[in-house]
């Protein structure tokens, strides 16, 4: 099979990311529990608690659900790293950190009902449903969306409801929610996800096109306190958005 120098480049990346990774679970690893474990601890301390993720509930969540089972077989021991991972349809999984990030800021309580725009393979998904009552995500792409509702349903999360369709409407007949994660970029704020807000709830967004802002709003009355978090990278937003 022919590869070009960019699929070479990849593939060598790959190779070096996966030796780092089991080199470092290795190294803490004194204990023999299993890789999985090790690596998720691993990750918490270096890269959420490092970087100022303080929130018990999101740390006790990242440390439970287990990131390798929501990836491609093949990147398995890469899951636990400090990057994003693609999980196929040019689609991707957050940076462990970013999951962290959106989740603290959206101050969830366990009577919270969250919707989100994004399944893709269903980690973030996974995360909330340790921390609220209920998780109800839409993904616009049908092979992810079934192929992430086997998933969280095989891994026992029974409090998550996969729809495949467009995020942009959201979930009308399951509105309000107290809180809305959006986790693909749209170029701006969608309004039919403002409308099914509640009162006092928080949604959180990676807004812009080519230049990106994570983004956080608070809904009162009919004003939306906006805070700019930081830069960053997501994929686009796909669907109704786009017309």
């Amino acid at each position: 099979m022919h590869l070009t120098k960019c699929r070479l480049s990849f593939l060598l990346s790959l190779t070096i990311l996966v030796i780092a990774v089991e080199g470092c679970a290795a190294k803490d690893n004194r204990d023999n529990r299993p890789w999985d474990v090790v690596a998720r601890e691993v990750m918490v301390d270096r890269q959420i608690k490092a970087r100022g993720i303080t929130d018990k509930g999101v740390i006790a969540a990242m440390l439970k659900v287990e990131r390798h089972r929501f990836v491609p077989s093949a990147l398995e021991r890469l899951a636990y790293g400090d990057h994003p991972l693609p999980i196929g349809e040019e689609q991707t999984i957050s940076q462990p950190y970013i999951v962290a990030l959106m989740t603290e800021r959206l101050k969830l309580k366990s009577t919270d009902r969250v919707f989100e725009v994004g399944t893709g393979s269903g980690y973030q998904a996974a995360i909330l449903s340790l921390l609220v009552s209920e998780v109800y995500t839409v993904e616009i792409i049908e092979s992810l969306a079934d192929s992430a509702a086997a998933r969280l349903d095989r891994l026992g999360f029974r409090n998550v409801y996969v729809r495949c369709g467009d995020g942009f409407l959201g979930w009308p007949e399951k509105a309000p929610f107290d809180a809305i994660i959006i986790t693909c970029a749209p170029p701006k704020l969608p309004d039919p996800l403002v409308a099914q807000l509640a009162e006092g709830g928080r949604l959180i967004v990676p807004l812009g096109d080519d230049f990106q802002v994570l983004t956080i709003y608070e809904k009162t009355g009919d004003v939306l306190k906006k805070e700019e978090i930081a830069p960053v990278l997501f994929v686009p937003m796909k669907g109704i958005i786009e017309q």
